[in-house]
């Protein structure tokens, strides 16, 4: 019995210990949970509900355009749309498997969906099979570092071949249309799917399964619209879509004013130019995430329509003016000789204020679907495009002879054929003697001349070098540049062209070109311009396209309060005696309202009593077919300037029509124009000062 005891006691000692073992890690178990809970816990409790906030903003409706009568020119259609954002744990299966429901709620155009969407999709929805492209050796060369993980994705899209993608059906382009929107947006930024042609029934569809599909969303987003399709839309400016986003010439610009890469924004002229306004202050949206997920959405600031521009233009009389354009064009081209003629502008302007209430320009072009000819707007010619200009410029030359104390006022010229030394220059006409006001009213050449020749220090002889002074070029280039010819004017829109400056040189006969328009080359604006300064006494004002700048309105049919009117900007005074001015103004009066006068013919007797200058210019063609020809085709610019009352000017005009004819045949169609022009901006003024509406 004793011999059984003692075979018997291991078993209690070796359970004792055991249970002693059992004993000490449960201990070391409760003092660790002590420590983690008594120590650590707050911490950990802090870890478990940490929190992150995430600003976004969503966009807003740009500014709409009305023109000076309060006319709506541009506005924003709303449409349904249907968005998706993308979230920081949102994972690419589970972006497939929502846009695989979005495709069966939605019709989505495929057209965009490129060769590479399609393989990348491959990809996605087949890993086993993408991930057999790439060999072993492959992928050990990015654990020795010799190649990235993005270089394997490289060759997995290489060797997709086009019999893996012709497996998708009509189904599966739509899934990765859709899923290509859902990867081109940014975390926590609304992306547009689809936001054209969203039927009713779509959007209540993805309405009622919203649920089933994280990220998407049902809106109102808007379009823009131009009220009138072919008047003043290359003025106007476009917007990029929400497709294309910030173009990506301007990208750094952009983003770092607080765009987004795909906000819409202006990418040309008045929407360009007026982006700062005219975008709107954004809604500003705290998204609060925990693990990634959003649990909460604050909106730090409710977002605001962009503002809306007053234009300064009138959009009735800018059609008229363009029917005006296009009808004289027709005409002109059906005569002989006129085969390059192509193009006209008109520019009409408040001397008084800068305000530009027409800014009008007709182009023939071709149309590529029909094989048809047609006219199209080319209003930006009025600030891109420079010409040889002619005698419309002559008033600048008188008042440089002033200002330099080449001529004094009343000073006479006889005209008659010039005879210089190794040229010939003459007046085409033997006009006698003539005064710095009958030289304008007559359209002398040699009073021009002679003026010139002075300025520069030079003493006429025939056949004899008139030795003028170089310098002579930039005295009167910079007098010119006093009245906005050569130079930029100033206008709110980008782009525009300063002209052409001819190579200063010593030969005689150039500078005495320069002296009537026909030298150097000036746009259709800086033209206005300089008739404006004319007008106005001797001010150079700043041309604007915009008079007002309005805060938004919640209603859709009114005008919000008035933020910013633009004022009258005086870029500088010619200065000078008011007799010298006086002189020029009597010279353009007496060419438009006395017999002999170069435009009496078309303003003689009318009621407005207009001021004028008209301009013929040889040039050289330098359009669109130039490389059509082997040598330099000579043709004939026409061009007018002017502006109505004499003696109390309201509205200024300058008419441009290049390239009008090849050989002997003669034209008007630059004073036609200038008449019908005037006529129409009067008898509009007329009716709407006895109240007619534009449908009366």
């Amino acid at each position: 019995m004793a011999k059984e005891k003692k075979k018997k006691t291991p078993i209690p000692f070796r359970l004792n210990f055991m249970f002693f073992l059992i004993f000490i890690l449960f201990s070391s178990l409760i003092i660790r949970l002590g420590i983690v809970q008594i120590v650590y816990g707050d911490d950990y409790l802090r870890e478990v509900d940490r929190t992150e906030n995430d600003v976004a903003n969503t966009p807003v409706p740009r500014g709409k355009m009305y023109d000076r009568n309060l006319n709506p020119v541009v506005d924003n259609e709303p449409r349904n749309a249907i968005t998706y954002t993308k979230y920081p744990n949102t994972k690419t299966a589970d972006m497939v498997k929502t846009a695989e429901v979005l495709a069966t709620l939605i019709e989505k155009d495929t057209k965009k969906v490129t060769l590479p969407d399609k393989k990348d999709f491959w990809i996605l929805k087949h890993p086993k099979e993408a991930d057999a492209l790439i060999t072993k050796a492959e992928k050990k060369k990015v654990i020795e570092k010799k190649l990235e993980q993005k270089d394997l994705y490289k060759l997995q899209m290489e060797r997709v071949t086009d019999e893996n993608i012709k497996e998708f059906s009509n189904d599966d382009l739509e899934v990765i249309a859709i899923f290509r929107e859902f990867n081109s947006g940014y975390a926590l930024a609304p992306s547009i799917v689809k936001n054209k042609d969203v039927t009713t029934k779509e959007f209540a569809r993805v309405s009622e399964h919203l649920d089933e599909m994280p990220g998407v969303d049902v809106t109102t987003d808007w379009e823009r619209t131009y009220k009138y399709d072919k008047t003043l839309r290359s003025v106007l400016g476009k917007v990029s879509s929400s497709e294309e986003g910030i173009p990506s010439e301007n990208i750094d610009y952009y983003l770092a004013r607080d765009y987004t890469r795909n906000d819409r924004v202006g990418k040309s002229y008045i929407e360009k130019q007026y982006e700062d306004v005219l975008r709107g202050q954004k809604t500003r949206i705290e998204n609060v995430l925990s693990k990634g997920e959003v649990i909460k959405t604050n909106t730090l600031t409710e977002g605001q329509s962009g503002k809306d521009l007053i234009l300064t233009i009138d959009m009735e009389l800018q059609q008229q003016v363009e029917k005006i354009i296009e009808s004289e064009l027709r005409r002109t081209k059906a005569r002989g000789n006129t085969y390059l003629l192509d193009r006209a502008f008109v520019v009409l302007m408040d001397p008084n204020t800068g305000e530009v209430l027409t800014m009008a320009g007709r182009q023939y072009g071709h149309n590529s679907k029909t094989g048809l000819t047609e006219m199209n707007d080319f209003a930006l010619g009025n600030i891109t495009t420079s010409y040889t200009m002619g005698s419309s410029v002559k008033g600048a030359t008188v008042y440089t002879g002033f200002q330099t104390g080449a001529i004094a006022p009343g000073s006479a010229f006889f005209d008659r054929k010039l005879l210089l030394a190794g040229a010939k220059k003459g007046s085409y006409s033997d006009l006698g003697y003539v005064t710095d006001v009958s030289a304008l009213k007559k359209s002398s050449n040699v009073y021009m001349f002679m003026t010139a020749i002075k300025i520069a220090g030079g003493h006429y002889i025939p056949h004899r070098p008139l030795g003028i002074n170089r310098e002579a070029y930039s005295i009167m280039r910079n007098h010119y540049a006093q009245f906005g010819l050569g130079v930029r004017t100033g206008i709110d829109l980008p782009n525009e062209s300063v002209g052409f400056k001819g190579v200063d040189m010593s030969t005689d006969g150039l500078l005495l070109d320069l002296s009537i328009g026909q030298y150097d080359t000036y746009t259709p604006m800086q033209l206005a311009q300089y008739v404006s300064t004319i007008a106005n006494g001797g001010k150079r004002l700043e041309p604007h396209m915009v008079r007002e700048i309005r805060n938004p309105s919640n209603e859709h049919q009114e005008l919000g309060s008035v933020f910013k009117t633009m004022s009258p900007k005086v870029l500088n005074d010619l200065g000078g005696k008011d007799i010298w001015m006086q002189r020029v103004q009597e010279g353009f009066r007496q060419v438009a309202q006395e017999p002999g006068g170069t435009a009496y013919k078309y303003f003689g007797g009318k009621s407005y009593r207009a001021a004028a200058k008209t301009g013929t210019a040889e040039a050289f063609y330098d359009g669109p077919r130039r490389n059509q020809y082997s040598a330099p085709v000579p043709t004939i610019n026409l061009t007018l300037v002017g502006y109505a009352p004499h003696n109390n000017p309201e509205v200024a005009f300058s008419v441009v029509v290049p390239w009008v004819y090849q050989g002997k045949p003669s034209d008007d169609i630059n004073k036609r124009i200038g008449r019908d022009v005037m006529d129409a901006y009067f008898k509009l003024k007329e009716k709407r000062a006895k109240g007619e509406s534009d449908a009366d």
